[in-house]
């Protein structure tokens, strides 16, 4: 490459960049910066994070001696600088691809990866554990953990930090403070923080235990290579915070910055810095759902809507433009909003949660304790399941049906398409028995949009969407389309398959089950959840019905394994769940193979 990229040229791993003299590095941050930003031209991304700790990355790999030192990036959407400067700059245009780096720090990638993330707040825990370790090693490595404001709103942030200072051990954490989680940081905490950096308050962290530095300007390196290196070899034992300003996004080549300071982009010209992304030729499930919302909330003032740290993931920045009284940000923060949703619901207002169902996950343990085990009618919108494609396993929402239907008195509905979704949306909010779910993919919603729908479902009851004779398959959600598509290739060989839509995990349609069982010599059931969900309840029911005897079963849901990243298309074959592998697999199945 030419002269403006031969630092970063010469400084293919951390061991070399630590041979540049400390006045090479802004021309280095300057390079990789570039680099990025060239590389997320053809790949897209999480794009803001990274720009924003361009310096810092740079200087924690110059200071610390990476890989024996360990570094560890909470979220680790900020990542892709760090994975240029360890060794994967020739592959990190493949990032989010399949077979290609994955789109947050991995253990199995690379040693400079520690510890795996891509969900938030576990940066300081896993740290501490890192740290302890050493100790009773008799171990002499740096430990570094790296956080944001946004992550150091999640509770287990502090459980970790009360731990920590209550210990010896020496831990270096680093708080990256650019005011944003993916959009706008929120909370109490955001406004400490905003005190510090003028000055004006005593420090939380101490009163933790932690030895506080700063704030520091987190893209001055010829104040943050010092500060580090003093930390570094500081004698004093106990943990440290080192409180950084930075600015996500961070010379980002757009003309203005966006709401989330472009958190995430898709591919665009390198020239022109215009956006590649596909015309959508339909409204997206989120979208749906959210104009569903609104919809309902103009009729009953008592809806409220909360979110997590994801207004715009989960559409939620929509209803808190019509309704900006009713919609709750509580920061990355699940098990607190499900149990304030709970609280809601006792008062009666009519709360829902909207999440993202790999982050409902964090909330579990409330959804049982706090809403099903009271029978409160709490109302969750489980957006992103099934599989979602680029951000891989970590970001799947593959357990949802498994972990929802198991709770007694749960309804657990799924939407196939479009109008679906506005049904079962009407559905929750008019549900006051309960807690209710409601759970839907990422990306254009199938089928036809209808938005003047609202009616109701019969809670508990599927519907038939196509009639045959030889095998059924009982579909269950995003996967309908595949059935369908399933079914008239099954035709293509001669088998006729009836096709339905059970709408509802639970309570099961029993009707519509057992009448397929009855009258089909193979039930198939279809899924994109993991082992443990839809089939399970389907099962048990037949077998307590002695329905077992009278047709064959097979389930097909996600395998038994974590799905690598990839299009959502490429997941699905890979997971034996498309059109084509359903066709194959019910086939061997009527062969007896």
């Amino acid at each position: 490459m030419d002269r403006l990229t031969s630092l970063i040229d010469r400084v293919p791993t951390p061991e070399a960049l630590r041979r540049l003299l400390p006045t090479d590095l802004p021309r280095l941050a300057a390079e990789l910066r570039a680099e990025v930003i060239a590389a997320a031209a053809e790949t897209g991304g999480h794009f803001g994070g990274g720009l924003g700790v361009i310096e810092l990355t740079v200087a924690l790999h110059y200071v610390f001696d990476t890989p024996r030192d360990r570094l560890i990036w909470d979220v680790s959407h900020q990542a892709y600088p760090h994975k240029i400067l360890t060794g994967r700059r020739h592959t990190i245009r493949s990032i989010r691809r399949k077979g290609g780096l994955y789109g947050f720090t991995k253990r199995s990638e690379s040693p400079y990866d520690p510890f795996g993330a891509a969900h938030s707040s576990t940066s300081i825990s896993a740290g501490l554990g890192m740290a302890l370790a050493r100790d009773l090693q008799g171990g002499a490595n740096r430990v570094v953990a790296v956080i944001g404001d946004g992550a150091i709103t999640g509770g287990m942030a502090y459980e970790a930090m009360n731990h920590a200072g209550s210990l010896g051990s020496r831990l270096i954490v680093i708080l990256n403070d650019n005011g944003m989680s993916i959009a706008p940081a929120v909370g109490a905490l955001n406004g400490h923080l905003g005190d510090l950096r003028a000055g004006k308050a005593q420090s939380l962290f101490k009163g933790l235990g932690f030895h506080h530095v700063g704030p520091v300007d987190g893209h001055d390196l010829a104040s943050l290579v010092p500060t580090l290196e003093a930390l570094r070899d500081r004698t004093e034992d106990g943990p440290v915070l080192l409180h950084l300003v930075t600015e996500k996004g961070r010379g980002h080549p757009f003309p203005r910055p966006d709401k989330e300071r472009y958190h995430a982009v898709p591919k665009f010209d390198p020239v022109t810095f215009a956006f590649l992304a596909p015309k959508a030729n339909a409204p997206t499930f989120t979208q749906v759902f959210a104009d569903s919302l609104v919809a309902q909330a103009r009729r009953d003032d008592k809806i409220v809507a909360i979110t997590a740290a994801m207004p715009s993931g989960t559409g939620l920045d929509l209803f808190a433009e019509h309704f900006p009284t009713r919609t709750f940000d509580v920061g990355i923060a699940e098990q607190h909003a499900v149990t304030m949703a709970a609280g809601l619901a006792a008062e009666g207002m009519k709360p829902v949660c909207a999440i993202y169902s790999t982050f409902l996950q964090r909330g579990f343990d409330q959804i049982m304790h706090d809403v099903a085990l009271q029978q409160l009618p709490v109302r969750f919108a489980i957006d992103r399941a099934g599989l979602v494609g680029q951000d891989g396993a970590t970001h799947a929402g593959s357990f949802d049906l498994a972990y929802m239907s198991m709770l007694p008195g749960m309804v657990v509905m799924a939407a196939a398409d479009a109008s679906e979704l506005r049904r079962m949306v009407t559905t929750a909010i008019a549900h006051d028995e309960g807690p209710i779910a409601f759970r839907f993919p990422r990306g254009e919603a199938s089928g036809q949009d209808q938005p003047g729908e609202n009616r109701p479902l019969q809670i508990g009851k599927g519907r038939l969407v196509r009639e045959g004779a030889d095998v059924a398959i009982l579909s269950l959600g995003a996967r309908l389309d595949a059935a369908i598509e399933a079914a008239g290739l099954l035709e293509e060989h001669g088998i006729s398959a009836s096709v339905a839509d059970a709408r509802f995990a639970k309570p099961l349609d029993t009707e519509l089950t057992e009448g397929l069982a009855r009258n089909h010599p193979l039930l198939v059931t279809v899924e994109d959840g993991a082992i443990g969900g839809f089939a399970t309840h389907v099962l048990q029911h037949l077998a307590r019905r002695d329905l077992l005897a009278r047709t064959r079963f097979r389930a097909f849901m996600l395998p038994d394994r974590f799905i690598a990243h990839g299009s959502p298309a490429e997941q699905y074959d890979d997971a034996g769940l498309d059109a084509k592998s359903l066709c194959s697999g019910i086939l061997a199945t009527l062969r007896g193979a």
